[in-house]
């Protein structure tokens, strides 16, 4: 698999994913009104295998699937699955701004973890762009200073599970490929999530079947992404690409649910873009130089 450094393949992986978890966070507003958070987690693992069954054939079946990292795997994806749990439980107890803006904490354990443990350089560019990154969530959202509630503290742990998950995804692409960190995610999933959907099991209507195959997909492909984006930059360059989804979700929010647009969101925006291309244009000499 080819591994040279590319910014501009790096960053059309995130296109990907940004665009996938947009449509992902409405499919989990939606389907959250009718269904148990374990029976969507466990119904979009399960329609995820099926779904990443003909890439598997493809790229020589499951043989290619092997891995000399079980324990990473398991303990990635199990984090991975609490951390998605939360953020699906936070949907139901809080607005859809605060779940994605407490989320948005997640570049900063990741860059922590990423230059703690993988040996990532942590330039003067990339803590410009977290920072203007974070700042910008800070001016959409304009948190209040009321006490934190439940769903608040669920979304932050969350947002610290995604981080170490991210962390531990850069260090898999290193020896692992991308459809193997994805199996490996879809089938732990699975039989973490298997008796407690069964136990809160009820069978779904159509309306919130097909939300759930829209979850399964993006779900899936998302993370195959976010995986091929890794093999083409550093975590502490990728992940802040990720701060577009705050005000894409802002515009997602205006045009389906009427949610209003106001200046602080434009404001916040710029603010974010302004960290992305800072950090984009800082990195490409160096990876010219290498």
């Amino acid at each position: 698999m080819d591994r040279t450094p590319s910014m501009p393949r790096a960053a059309l992986w995130m296109a990907g994913w940004l665009a996938l978890m947009l449509i992902l966070t409405v499919a989990g507003r939606e389907t959250t009104r009718e269904m148990n958070v374990f029976q969507i987690m466990e119904v979009r693992s399960l329609l995820g295998l099926c779904m990443l069954y003909p890439l598997i054939r493809m790229s020589g079946g499951f043989a290619t699937m092997k891995t000399a990292r079980p324990l990473q795997h398991i303990s990635r994806n199990l984090i991975h699955y609490g951390a998605q749990l939360g953020w699906f439980f936070a949907l139901t107890l809080i607005p859809l701004a605060q779940v994605v803006s407490i989320e948005f904490t997640m570049p900063i354990w990741t860059a922590i973890l990423a230059a703690a443990f993988l040996g990532e350089r942590m330039t003067v560019w990339k803590i410009a762009a977290i920072v203007l990154g974070v700042v910008g969530v800070i001016v959409i959202v304009r948190p209040s200073t009321g006490e934190v509630n439940q769903g608040q503290l669920i979304a932050l742990a969350a947002a610290v599970g995604f981080g170490i998950s991210i962390a531990m995804v850069k260090s898999l692409t290193r020896t692992e490929n991308t459809l193997a960190i994805i199996f490996w995610m879809l089938v732990v999933q699975s039989v973490a999530g298997f008796f407690p959907s069964i136990h809160v099991w009820v069978w779904p209507s159509a309306w919130a079947w097909g939300w759930t195959v829209v979850i399964a997909i993006c779900g899936t492909f998302s993370h195959y992404c976010m995986a091929r984006a890794m093999l083409y930059a550093d975590a502490t360059v990728v992940i802040p690409m990720d701060f577009l989804r705050v005000p894409l979700s802002a515009a997602a929010g205006w045009l389906i649910y009427s949610e209003r647009l106001d200046m602080f969101t434009v404001l916040g925006a710029t603010l974010i873009l302004t960290g992305n291309l800072l950090n984009l244009k800082a990195a490409a000499p160096a990876r010219v130089q290498a």
